[in-house]
């Protein structure tokens, strides 16, 4: 009998996440100060949690209808009708995930052929080309530019849609560089979308952390755009509920009907205790959000001054908790820049470069963290510097 290759060829090719190869070496080391994860250093609100211990003490821990408590469902229709003016029927076109992660993941499974391509925005999170992959799809990236803020351009979205184009993966406000497009941004890519038919998938996990004045827009705001975007959003950055996985997703019914479908054979329901959680969020925790939303509009600024100051370049991020600053002068790789700076310096943040081949030249920092630590980052990645010079 021959021997048969047995790992898959796709899943060989693809490479484990540089985030967490940094994660890991710092978990091993003492006295780091780390700007490498994007997870909020709040609890979660006091109420939330008390929400969840209620539904166990009450028994609620059983399995709930594959796509979701239906009053979770509803509370998520409220919120996104609240939020964006747009009517989702929880019945019909709401499923609860396991994290955003999820959502993206059965997303792309539920629209790609193989050989279908789908745009991808860099520098872009982790997952996305991953994620396209696995589901037979082709990856093509789009890449943004500091100069423009990393928003994408109406002309570098059509140059790249071809015949086989399927959907756009789009991510704003951003993860890594915390770009944002605001409404007039998307006015001048929603013609091309329309013309052409493209899908947008839109993961909006960072839509209620913006600055600066702005207000987050969703593409499927637009007109044309509504029956074909897939948005995506969920409770683990804005809620400060990374560890209850659980995000939902709204579509047209046609494609949610198939999303149910994948979605019931491999995770069969989002955490019941979540979901009575996430009821609790969306119906009483505005507050809260805005609380933690100042809170990293301060570290935002003292993050930026503090770049500034040391002669790192930096564009303005008015979205999500990241900075991508260029570290260009260095002459460094990314990946040089960050291991010496962990292992001189000992300040963990992540190689631009792990976001797409466009993200050379910068690195994320994330200011989810306390300003003690972001203050005490600074001044070690200053003197860094200083012996780099």
């Amino acid at each position: 009998m021959q021997n048969k290759k047995r790992i898959s060829d796709v899943i060989e090719f693809i490479p484990f996440s540089g985030i967490r190869k940094f994660f890991d070496i710092v978990n091993e080391m003492t006295d780091v100060i780390s700007l490498s994860i994007g997870e909020p250093d709040f609890q979660t609100p006091e109420n939330i949690r008390d929400a969840a211990i209620e539904s166990i003490r009450a028994g609620k821990t059983k399995y709930t209808a594959n796509v979701g408590l239906i009053e979770m469902r509803k509370a998520v229709s409220e919120h996104v009708k609240k939020r964006h003016g747009l009517e989702y029927d929880p019945k019909k076109q709401i499923v609860m995930t396991i994290g955003g992660s999820e959502g993206v993941d059965v997303s792309l499974r539920a629209i790609i052929n193989p050989g279908d391509e789908v745009l991808v925005i860099e520098p872009c999170y982790v997952s996305y080309r991953p994620c396209i992959m696995m589901a037979g799809g082709v990856p093509v990236t789009i890449r943004t530019k500091p100069e423009n803020d990393f928003r994408l351009q109406p002309e570098e979205l059509r140059a790249s849609i071809t015949d086989k184009t399927k959907a756009l993966l789009l991510n704003y406000p951003t993860n890594p560089t915390g770009a944002i497009m605001e409404r007039g941004d998307l006015a001048k890519i929603v013609p091309i979308l329309t013309e052409h038919g493209v899908i947008v998938i839109t993961d909006e996990i960072y839509g209620d952390l913006t600055y600066g004045g702005r207000t987050h827009v969703s593409i499927a705001e637009f007109p044309g755009m509504y029956e074909n975007t897939i948005l995506i959003n969920g409770f683990s950055k804005a809620y400060s509920m990374t560890g209850w996985r659980l995000a939902y997703v709204c579509g047209p019914e046609d494609i949610m009907r198939a999303y149910a479908k994948i979605h019931q054979y491999v995770v069969m329901s989002a955490p019941t205790v979540s979901q009575y959680a996430g009821i609790e969020a969306l119906h009483n925790c505005d507050g809260s959000v805005e609380t933690m939303r100042g809170e990293y509009d301060k570290r935002r600024k003292i993050m930026l001054d503090g770049f500034r100051r040391i002669g790192m370049d930096c564009f303005e991020p008015l979205g999500a908790f990241y900075m991508f600053p260029s570290i260009k002068k260095s002459s460094l790789s990314s990946e040089e820049f960050c291991s010496k700076l962990l292992f001189e310096a000992k300040v963990a943040v992540v190689p631009g470069v792990a976001f797409g081949e466009c993200g050379e030249g910068f690195i994320r920092c994330s200011y989810a963290y306390s300003i003690d630590n972001i203050e005490t980052a600074l001044g070690r990645m200053g003197e860094f510097l200083r012996k780099l010079g």
